[in-house]
């Protein structure tokens, strides 16, 4: 049994790296003790802001057995974003998230675990499963530890030491026993940089971060005015923001991604600050179409660019 079930795990391992993921883990799939009372302080403490989903499913979001039925494994996966090409290199230019450089993630992840799910259960048998990319109740971060791809640091980011923090997280809850994988050691050690780097103070404590001061929450979620006392600390991100990420010394380490759907879209090369500030639906729409920024909606990007006060520094 034992074997079969290496046998298995190193299957789907392989498989996951053909598709083009970059690392592959495996986590029994259990209650999640040691977040329930982490994930109850964050909420209590309002760190959700507007983000109110957050407070739903509680339960869900702890234990995958109530999202799969009869769920023994969660196979967690790691996919490159990390880009070749950066939108603009002058501090002066608007910017957006690295992650928001080329096509919606949702759609190009769901379609490869879509096709790990398929080749599983026509190489192993009748396994039943849900395919999870950032898009239902699931601490994709926690089981991402918990199967040894990474530490969760100080900005609350998982890091792999050997290719830094930036990837999209999956996984697969299915109903197959696999061999597990263990965690690994935290290597955030003393540093503080992305606590002291943080241009809003999100980062209220390491390993802690409050969702509502963040600039992906202003920029992204946040559907009112963005708050006053928030003016000049955007540092020109008006999509997402990489502060955390870009400080931290492990990402020395990261590496171009290979996945042509994530390049920067090419009409944004030349985009100059005048041309986000004049941008119309008829560009927006062409330029954005299958891309994360859609989320935000014209209207959206207008609020954080007008918030941004591009006009107020000249």
């Amino acid at each position: 049994m034992n074997q079969l079930r290496q046998h298995h795990t190193q299957l789907i391992k392989e498989q996951a790296k053909l598709l083009g993921f970059d690392f592959c883990g495996v986590s029994k799939a259990t209650f999640l003790e040691e977040e329930a009372p982490r994930l109850e302080k964050w909420l209590n403490n309002n760190y959700h802001g507007a983000m109110t989903y957050m407070e739903n499913h509680f339960d869900k979001r702890l234990d995958p057995r109530l999202l799969v039925d009869d769920a023994k494994s969660v196979v967690s996966l790691l996919y490159n974003y990390y880009p070749e090409e950066k939108l603009s290199e002058n501090e002066e230019d608007y910017k957006i998230s690295k992650y928001a450089y080329g096509m919606d993630y949702h759609f190009v992840i769901k379609d490869k675990l879509k096709q790990l799910l398929d080749f599983i259960q026509e190489n192993i048998g009748e396994v039943g499963g849900r395919a999870f990319v950032d898009s239902a109740p699931v601490m994709d971060k926690a089981w991402a530890k918990k199967s040894g791809l990474g530490w969760v640091g100080k900005n609350a980011n998982l890091i792999n030491k050997g290719h830094g923090s930036f990837f999209f997280i999956a996984e697969l809850i299915i109903d197959l026993e696999l061999e597990p994988d263990g965690p690994v050691k935290d290597f955030c050690g003393t540093c503080k940089r992305c606590v002291e780097a943080c241009p809003t103070e999100a980062i209220v404590e390491p390993y802690v971060v409050n969702g509502s001061k963040c600039i992906s929450y202003f920029t992204i979620e946040l559907k009112d005015a963005i708050p006053i006392e928030m003016k000049g600390k955007f540092d020109n991100w008006m999509f997402g923001c990489d502060v955390c990420q870009d400080v931290c010394p492990w990402n020395r380490f990261s590496k171009p991604h290979k996945e042509p759907l994530f390049n920067l879209h090419p009409d944004l090369k030349d985009f100059t600050n005048k041309d986000w500030e004049e941008i119309t639906t008829e560009v927006f729409n062409q330029v954005f179409k299958k891309s994360p920024v859609k989320r935000t909606k014209l209207e959206g990007l207008k609020r954080n660019i007008d918030f941004i006060g591009w006009n107020d520094k000249k």
